[in-house]
């Protein structure tokens, strides 16, 4: 393997300039803010119910919505970001997100509060994709460890802290506040960013394939659209009946429409045209790599969604305290990300994927014996360690997935490192919320009382998680960190 030391041209940068930096800093800030609003109305929801008198069913909408929109537009970003200039798709992604913020702040209703977040949810999306693509693009691949470690600040920070913020802010506000605290944020970081953000890289002028993006949308949008059916019902057996039958329709029409889309897209790469260039996969480390963040992603998700459950209805927190428990778990993965990022960048991949695998993997095992009296002080301890496994795990898989690819792929690996983030969050979040309340219900239906019927629920998601994430042991010994090459791969 190349030395780090040894892998520069005499043209290469060896440096991030200060130009650049800047720009770093600044989409680091603006992607935080606009992935932050991500998670805040799963809290809200109670809330929402009463303020607009709408049924729970219609309130989860308020994230199913957001989840959809992400799912359409983040595989189409690889393609924008080839063809329009940084700034240009800067301004659109905060300009939607500052839009969608301001509409949900002054939304007279239910309907125009959808539309909004959906707004939101399109700059959102545009945000993560042109973050790693930026750092791909201007940082050395020497330093891209440490710049890598910045961005699982982000992308596991920001989710972990969208929910405790709500809960606070809901305990002493309205849940306009939600949107009025982030709104100012997000307008000062739109003027500062078009002022500041200079092109990088060239753009191309491809025409798009408008069938590609139809298939990609029903495609994502109809598999996260199923995923997001399982479970939640209760006891509602028609309602949990009529879920059934979306989920199926729903996930057989994604499943179709995705094969239409990868055959789409395999004629069109010949002609360097695809929306998604699928040649990202030829590389076996990035595959790996991917495969191996989809089911950490799982984990993730379906544990940041299953825990405070558990937490609230076995152990009877608030939602603010639930969000509490978690917290510490989010400010570690964010103060360690940039360390982790430097060790990478010294010793390479395996130092850090393989104990950050065993110590997420042990913590969803000890999970699997939760109990309704199981201390609060442990489970904050517990999820600190899996947030610290977590994190020593993110930023390898970044940083090796992307480097494995050409230059000219990069933009395409970053929307697909990012649909497999939105698309597995959704798959956690369904099926260990799914098994927790289909467990729960079956012990309480046994005579078995609330709480502990309710811990039984959260040991078997748990469980299910722990298997499914098993196999990591394998790919954690196989992931490479690629030669700090700094003009990429070899051609295809």
């Amino acid at each position: 393997m190349t030395s780090p030391d040894t892998a520069t041209t005499p043209d290469a940068p060896t440096q991030v300039g200060a130009k650049e930096n800047r720009v770093i800093w600044l989409l680091l800030a603006a992607a935080f803010v606009a992935i932050l609003n991500e998670t805040t109305m799963g809290v809200a929801i109670p809330h929402l119910i009463g303020d607009l008198g709408i049924t729970a069913v219609a309130a989860q909408w308020l994230t199913t919505a957001f989840m959809l929109t992400m799912a359409v537009v983040i595989p189409t970003t690889g393609f924008l970001l080839r063809r329009f200039t940084t700034r240009a798709m800067f301004a659109t992604a905060m300009g939607l997100f500052s839009a969608g913020t301001l509409i949900a702040l002054i939304a007279p209703g239910f309907e125009v509060l959808v539309a909004a977040r959906v707004v939101q949810a399109s700059g959102t999306a545009i945000m993560m994709p042109l973050l790693m693509t930026t750092l791909m693009t201007v940082v050395p691949p020497h330093l891209r460890g440490r710049m890598m470690g910045r961005v699982s600040v982000v992308i596991s920070l920001a989710p972990a802290i969208g929910p405790t913020m709500a809960g606070i802010v809901l305990d002493n506000l309205t849940w306009r506040w939600i949107f009025a605290i982030v709104l100012p944020i997000a307008l000062i970081a739109l003027v500062v960013g078009v002022r500041w953000i200079h092109n990088l890289g060239e753009s191309t002028h491809t025409p798009i394939d408008i069938l590609s993006v139809l298939l990609s949308a029903v495609g994502f949008g109809g598999v996260v659209f199923g995923l997001s059916q399982i479970g939640g019902h209760g006891t509602d057996v028609a309602a949990a009946e009529a879920a059934t039958t979306t989920l199926v329709v729903a996930l057989g029409i994604g499943l179709v429409a995705l094969g239409l889309f990868v055959w789409r897209q395999v004629i069109l790469q010949k002609r360097d045209e695809a929306l998604l260039d699928l040649r990202i996969f030829r590389s076996s480390n990035f595959s790996l790599s991917v495969a191996h963040f989809a089911v950490m992603s799982l984990a993730f998700f379906g544990t940041l969604t299953a825990l405070p459950l558990y937490l609230q209805n076995t152990l009877g927190l608030s939602a603010s305290a639930s969000g509490l428990v978690v917290l510490p778990g989010a400010l570690a993965m964010g103060l360690l990300g940039p360390v982790i990022g430097r060790v990478y960048d010294r010793w390479g991949t395996r130092v850090l994927l393989l104990p950050g695998t065993i110590i997420v993997l042990t913590i969803l095992w000890s999970f699997t014996m939760l109990t309704e009296s199981t201390p609060v002080w442990i489970l904050i301890g517990t999820q600190t360690l899996l947030s610290i496994g977590l994190a020593m795990s993110f930023t390898p898989l970044f940083t090796a997935s992307l480097g494995s690819l050409e230059p000219r792929f990069y933009s395409y690996g970053s929307a697909m490192v990012s649909t497999i983030q939105q698309v597995a969050g959704a798959a956690g979040i369904a099926l260990l919320i799914s098994v927790m309340s289909s467990v729960a219900a079956g012990a309480a239906r046994s005579g078995v009382a609330e709480a502990p019927a309710g811990a039984a629920g959260a040991r078997a998601a748990f469980l299910l998680a722990a298997i499914i994430g098993t196999p990591l042991l394998i790919s954690a010994f196989l992931i490479r960190k690629p030669d700090d090459v700094p003009d990429g791969p070899p051609a295809h």
